[in-house]
């Protein structure tokens, strides 16, 4: 595991909160592992307005609010608007029940400060954790391809393969939303890695996962339970599951803890044109073309210790 006496991993966190958004947030603040340099917001899963009074109401319960928040994009590259108020809620995090946020966000945007502090800083400094659609990132490539070689990761929530989508029969939410952004950064040749459905729907929230974080009753895990309850209740309706998949989360759980995950490195590309399989990630599991490798597909994850961990971490937050 992550050694906890070395210099913290700096990352910045690109989100759309999202109740799962929350946790994953969340548990980087808990973990002495990473320092949190910095969090931009993205339109996902409810608009960018809302996304960003949810980075910071999250800050403020944390006790974090020296976090600078960046507002970023409003709508993906090419395409209209899609949003997910039918899973999270008009709020995005229903259940959360937070007070309005008295932290403001900052004046510049989320593109300009991933250039600028990418440029700023060391090369290989800034690791990038992203839970929404791609577009920050996208538009911070686009406008300053420079800053690629100076990311030292990117890990992202996106992407299906397996089971399918879960917007469409063939896309996973994230990478319908900004196809044209998520190819992007699969072309850019950052280190890359990504949490699909695959490894997600391997993560389900079960009441014997859920059942440590029940006994800690605190402020923090009362609250992550109400969230988990309310997203839940569109995945057991939708797969008759036990309880939902705690997604986004994943993406901070492979940093902090590798060895419970397993995938392949592989080629993966996103369809942008074609109306019936926008947003698909194909994925050349197998290497049956000759197209260089990409991304680490994480497709495997041990559910169990992730959860036990997890609910070590919120405890901190007590």
């Amino acid at each position: 595991m992550m050694n906890a006496s070395r210099t913290p991993r700096s990352i910045i966190i690109d989100t759309d909160p999202g109740q799962d958004d929350a946790v994953a947030i969340l548990l980087a603040l808990a973990s002495s592992e990473l320092k949190v340099e910095a969090i931009t917001t993205v339109a996902g899963n409810v608009p960018v307005a809302q996304t960003t009074k949810n980075a910071c109401a999250l800050l403020e319960l944390a006790g974090r609010a020296d976090i600078p928040v960046f507002p970023g994009a409003a709508r993906p590259l090419h395409r209209p608007p899609v949003s997910a108020e039918h899973v999270h809620g008009q709020s995005g995090m229903e259940g959360a029940n937070l007070p309005a946020p008295k932290l403001r966000a900052q004046a510049m945007d989320a593109a300009t400060h991933l250039v600028d502090v990418l440029r700023a800083r060391a090369a290989g400094d800034i690791t990038l954790v992203c839970l929404g659609p791609l577009t920050n990132i996208a538009t911070a490539l686009t406008h300053a391809p420079d800053i690629a070689p100076r990311i030292r990761h990117i890990v992202a929530m996106g992407g299906a393969q397996r089971e399918g989508g879960n917007i469409t029969p063939t896309a996973e939410f994230n990478f319908y939303v900004d196809p044209h952004a998520a190819q992007i950064v699969m072309e850019a040749g950052v280190p890359l890695t990504l949490l699909p459905l695959d490894v997600t729907h391997r993560a389900i929230a079960t009441p014997s996962r859920l059942a440590g974080l029940r006994d800690l009753k605190t402020p923090v895990s009362e609250m992550v339970l109400r969230m988990i309850g309310a997203e839940d209740r569109f995945e057991k309706l939708k797969y008759g599951w036990e309880g939902g998949a705690l997604h986004d989360p994943l993406t901070v759980g492979w940093l902090l803890w590798p060895e419970l995950f397993h995938g392949v490195a592989c080629n993966v590309e996103i369809e942008v044109d074609a109306p019936l399989c926008m947003g698909q990630s194909v994925v050349d599991l197998w290497k049956v073309t000759d197209r260089t490798p990409n991304a680490l597909w994480i497709n495997d994850v041990e559910p169990d210790v992730f959860y036990s961990l997890l609910t070590e971490r919120l405890a901190r937050l007590a």
